[in-house]
């Protein structure tokens, strides 16, 4: 493509309050961990509603906050939610000239949205429909232990839907559905989105959309049936109007209602979806395409960077939050990048690659949103790792 590429996404947009040094394995946290499927409790990993956890803890969230704290504040206050995030790094990744990267979503009329608002005015993103309504900004408090998993990290999410609740499918204009791409990202969070998701889909592909969607533990699917598989929109249609479906692993088996990811994975070729990539925190990156949309590529395991790990080592200053949805966003980023370059069907791996480095990077960081002091900054930080990484990979 030649001409300026317009990416639109819609999906999970919310204020992170970062809780750092949680110890999981801690008398004062194990009153609190959850006994069963979709209880309220916390699980390392997962997400849970603030109400269901306020009922399961039989106090104010405030006063359970306090005891798993130690009444600190929040070690940083960042822009949080898989879509927006992964959007703003997809943004600086891309040049502006050839690139526009939009925002579809909504705030709440209070302290925490005039921040977030603020905030989101700092980044790259276009905000396309944005509106503050009288409903509380969405939030989710972080709790992360970077000693979890001898060492590996890993971080608990106690969120609040708010004025997400408010985002109706009506709300995506013309504009939306006009896009080269179209990005539906973390979803469960924005219900109503969520439940519409088929019918969406199918409207952004019968306008010629390409279509990608990005997961995030379904916490109301799982409080509703517990165990049971999640439902992606309406019905199972949803996935055959997916170009690039990206989740982790736990999302994987949900979705897929498998036990395995072999198994999950053959569920999402037979439901049609045309290519997906399968995080699992340190562990390989799974990487297939059917060949329509990305260029044919037989499952594929991509390591992590080596140099990345190799650094992280001996630097604790950040955490993983946002390292999925920085992911997400290194992959949107290469496939405008590789379309700028005249490629019809991009390459998979080299999508991959810049969703690694870029999901590695983040952990260098608190928080998944890095705000530029210039534009072009975090491209030229991360690059490095991206020529390492292909040194890593081909031998």
């Amino acid at each position: 493509m030649s001409k300026k590429i317009i990416v639109s996404g819609v999906g999970c947009c919310l204020v992170d309050f970062l809780y750092n040094n949680i110890d999981f394995s801690s008398e004062t946290f194990r009153p609190f961990i959850s006994k069963k499927r979709g209880d309220g409790g916390l699980t390392p990993g997962h997400l849970v509603f603030i109400e269901e956890f306020m009922e399961f803890a039989g106090s104010p969230f405030e006063t359970v906050l306090t005891q798993i704290t130690g009444g600190k504040a929040p070690d940083k206050k960042n822009i949080g939610g898989p879509s927006i995030v992964s959007l703003i790094h997809a943004a600086q990744l891309t040049d502006p000239e050839s690139c526009e990267i939009r925002f579809y979503g909504r705030g709440g009329n209070d302290d925490t949205g005039n921040y977030l608002l603020s905030s989101l005015q700092k980044t790259p993103v276009v905000l396309h429909n944005y509106q503050l309504t009288e409903n509380i900004t969405p939030s989710t408090v972080v709790l992360s232990d970077p000693n979890f998993d001898h060492g590996r990290g890993e971080r608990i999410f106690i969120n609040t839907i708010g004025a997400a609740w408010d985002y109706q499918p009506e709300d995506l204009d013309e504009h939306f559905f006009n896009s080269d791409i179209v990005v539906f990202g973390g979803t469960a969070l924005v219900p109503v989105i969520h439940d519409h998701l088929t019918e969406l889909l199918k409207k952004a592909k019968s306008n010629g959309c390409i279509t990608i969607v990005n997961t995030v533990f379904d916490f109301r699917s799982e409080k509703l049936k517990p165990g049971q598989r999640w439902p992606l929109g309406e019905s199972d249609d949803s996935y055959k109007y997916i170009d690039l479906l990206i989740m982790d692993q736990e999302e994987s088996l949900r979705l897929s209602g498998q036990s395995t990811t072999d198994a999950a994975i053959r569920f999402f070729m037979d439901k049609q979806v045309s290519a997906l990539f399968i995080t699992n925190g340190p562990n390989p990156v799974l990487a297939y395409s059917n060949g329509q949309f990305f260029e044919k590529l037989a499952l594929t395991r991509l390591p992590v960077s080596k140099r990345i790990v190799d650094e992280l080592k001996s630097n604790k200053a950040g955490d993983t939050t946002g390292a999925g949805d920085n992911f997400v966003g290194g992959v949107i980023a290469s496939i405008v990048n590789q379309f700028q370059c005249g490629v019809q069907h991009p390459d998979m791996i080299e999508a991959g690659s810049w969703g690694i480095v870029s999901g590695g990077f983040a952990c260098f960081y608190m928080g998944g949103t890095w705000f530029e002091q210039k534009s072009g900054e975090k491209r030229t930080k991360i690059k490095p790792y991206y020529e390492s990484y292909q040194q890593q990979i081909n031998g």
